[in-house]
């Protein structure tokens, strides 16, 4: 995790020196564009950009949008131990600079969007995975998690072979409750002998559950001792540390948020990675910055489900390609869900 709080204009084509802005030496969006360009920034969530999976997802729709949109982006980092107030600071520092939307990447940014998007009501401000702060310049962007975890249930029970699966959450909170109660209820459903065995990394307010992956591969070990062959980890970078150890077993790990079979900083592990739960925070926040660069800013909650492909299951491994039973029992889960004839349940 990095351990230096910095907010930095990033070009596409000039994203290594961005980087290297900070906070109190870097050049507000208006120093390098004129006074008409657009400028929007996010806020990365414990472990920070680089995690291979949810925040390199809202990346990804900053990205987008500086290319297709012709804006500016900025990007603030969150720093080790921080609070309320570091948030508050971050968030209230972007928003001084004319960014527009605001978008904090994670439910943690609640109280602190609540408090900031008062002090700037011309400012649409955007928080991913909550729904708890609401006003009219507020956009929340949230997933049916659970919905797409029920398919990777499905997927782990008909590819386990020793009929023992593994679930790691990050740390102990309703959000990630609702990737477990998928989960193990697309098991059940797919092979009620089937066994779950369910792990938390960390208990709130320590949320190193999210960011340390040596917590993750400890508890994948553990799991895979047990006679789980394939394990489903939902737990930001800590999930890289599971899926390492579950590639030295030979065993199947399931990615999650990003499709994690492409991620480069996990390539030496890919062929282990059966498929991700996919979350489209990438288009989540391409989609709220557009909307505010056309005059019709979004606002309220923005729900993003199966239906609307908004979560999913990757099909990125040609392994994965070749289980037709796997995929057939998937194919079906999901028009059933889509159907309404399965209602997931949210809540272990």
């Amino acid at each position: 995790m990095r351990r230096i709080t910095r907010i930095a204009t990033v070009g596409i084509a000039s994203a290594a020196l961005a980087l290297s802005a900070t906070a109190c030496g870097g050049k507000k969006s208006s120093d390098t564009s004129s006074s008409e360009e657009k400028s929007a920034a996010i806020a990365y969530d414990i472990g920070g950009r680089g995690d291979q999976s949810f925040n390199d997802a809202a990346y990804e729709g900053l990205a987008k949008a500086e290319k297709d949109l012709q804006i500016k982006g900025a990007q603030a980092e969150p720093t080790d131990g921080e609070g309320e107030a570091d948030k508050v600071q971050r968030l209230t520092e972007l928003a001084r600079k004319g960014n527009n939307p605001v978008i904090g990447v994670g439910f943690a940014y609640a109280p602190a969007i609540k408090k900031v998007a008062e002090k700037f009501p011309d400012t649409t401000f955007g928080i991913i995975d909550d729904t708890s702060v609401t006003a009219k310049n507020i956009a929340n962007l949230v997933f049916s998690e659970e919905q797409g975890s029920y398919l990777a249930g499905v997927a782990a029970a008909k590819a386990s072979k020793t009929g023992t699966v593994g679930f790691i959450g990050g740390v102990e909170v309703p959000l990630i409750k609702k990737f477990e109660a998928g989960f193990a209820q697309g098991v059940k459903d797919t092979n009620p002998n089937a066994k779950v065995l369910t792990q938390y990394l960390t208990q709130p307010p320590n949320f190193d559950g999210f960011a340390k992956p040596d917590l993750g591969k400890a508890a994948a070990e553990g799991q895979l001792d047990k006679g789980a062959d394939v394990i489903y980890a939902a737990a930001g970078l800590a999930g890289s540390g599971a899926i390492e150890a579950t590639a030295a077993k030979g065993k199947w790990a399931i990615g999650v948020d990003s499709d994690q079979y492409n991620q480069a900083g996990l390539a030496k592990y890919k062929n282990s990675i059966l498929t991700s739960v996919t979350k489209d925070v990438a288009d989540s926040v391409y989609n709220l910055i557009k909307s505010v660069k056309d005059g019709k800013p979004e606002s309220g909650e923005v729900r993003y489900g199966l239906d609307k492909d908004g979560v999913g299951l990757a099909d990125s491994n040609p392994e994965y390609k070749k289980m037709t039973d796997v995929i057939a029992a998937v194919d079906k889960a999901k028009a059933d869900i889509i159907a309404k004839k399965i209602e997931v349940k949210t809540a272990p």
